[in-house]
């Protein structure tokens, strides 16, 4: 149950991400969109503007008659209207002499002349971008480049269809929603299958480690009980103890050791553990005596019963009543805590821990 709510807040999460990144990068997207559409059709207009200008220079200059020269400029732009772009021609008056739509001519034109400076000195399509939008008349054309006649008092005029060039943009942000829906579901299914994949991965690792880690925890209960039942088999049958020790000929009741220049006698039985530090050896009893032995760590084990007794690595000799508890100690060993506390740590190898374990089971 914590599971599956776990992976759907993942998948809420992801998709609020998404969605937050969609809002703002889909209208940045859409503008630069709408601003390079917008500029490039500006900029054929303004050209297809000018070379109408100069066409009629240079009709007018022919002595082709200038009356005649609108009628054939009249035929050739009539009912381009409804055309995103198209092209005009007024007089000096501001009289609309040339027009797609026929009944606007003589009229007086009607014309933003911010949005023209900004376009003729900045090419700023901005600026014409934010008409289209915040434009509540929508059926209208406004003029975005003028080009005169140096010949005579006619101008021509390059102008945007308003509602033609809405359609436009609107298409194109159709598109882009599109686009972002589909990469939406995309990417929020996508990445809910990797995150619920990786999920289950990383959960069966744990639990397999978990596992791992409930057998060592089992095993390593397993020797502390051994260890308890062997003390207790050693403490209802000392009998048994002292013949297994007087059945081994190399087996010894008590070893000489010195305190400073003193010879002094140790029962073995007293011996809680064995250690040896900068090639010295020393016999620790239960009661806190120590003292050195002229024998190597080699040659006491020898005189020790190996019943009682374990060489748990170069250092130490324990005794199995001297031990506290044994605790897991990093991958496969085992930390032995005496009951009297030592200066460093008893740690069993991974190669000899089983000889421990086998050796606590006799």
């Amino acid at each position: 149950m914590k599971k599956d709510r776990l992976y759907f807040l993942t998948f809420l999460s992801i998709a609020l991400v998404f969605l937050l990144v969609a809002l703002f990068a889909s209208t940045y997207f859409i503008k630069v969109s709408a601003n390079q559409l917008i500029e490039v059709q500006v900029e054929s207009s303004k050209r297809e503007a000018n070379e109408i200008s100069k066409m009629i220079d240079f009709q007018l200059a022919s002595g082709l008659e200038k009356d005649k020269i609108i009628t054939n400029i009249q035929q050739i732009v009539e009912g381009t209207k409804n055309d995103a772009w198209f092209i005009t021609v007024f007089n000096w008056g501001g009289k609309e002499v040339v027009n797609p739509d026929k009944t606007k001519v003589g009229q007086n034109v009607n014309s933003n002349q911010t949005l023209l400076n900004s376009l003729k000195e900045k090419n700023n399509s901005d600026d014409l971008y934010a008409v289209l939008i915040d434009s509540e008349n929508k059926d209208y054309a406004e003029i975005i480049h003028i080009s005169p006649v140096k010949s005579s008092d006619l101008i021509v005029a390059a102008n945007v269809n308003i509602s033609s060039i809405n359609e436009q943009l609107n298409a194109l942000k159709t598109n882009f929603y599109l686009i972002f829906l589909v990469m939406g579901v995309l990417v929020i299914v996508l990445s809910f299958l990797a995150v619920r994949t990786i999920g289950s991965s990383y959960e069966k690792q744990l639990e397999l480690r978990n596992s791992k880690l409930s057998s060592e925890v089992i095993n390593l209960s397993k020797l502390n009980t051994d260890l308890v039942s062997y003390k207790e088999k050693v403490a209802e049958q000392p009998n048994t103890i002292k013949t297994i020790e007087e059945s081994s000929e190399k087996e010894k009741r008590r070893i000489l050791t010195y305190v400073r220049n003193e010879l002094v006698p140790v029962n073995i039985d007293d011996i809680a553990y064995v250690y040896t530090e900068n090639t010295i050896t020393y016999v620790i009893c239960f009661d806190g005596r120590r003292s050195t032995t002229n024998m190597s760590l080699d040659d006491m084990y020898t005189n020790l019963n190996s019943a009682l007794f374990f060489r748990a690595n170069r250092q130490f000799i324990i005794s199995i009543t001297a031990i506290d508890k044994i605790i897991k100690y990093g991958k496969s060993q085992l930390k032995i805590v005496l009951q009297s506390k030592t200066s460093e740590d008893i740690i069993i190898s991974k190669n000899k821990a089983a000889e421990f374990k086998q050796w606590l089971n006799m």
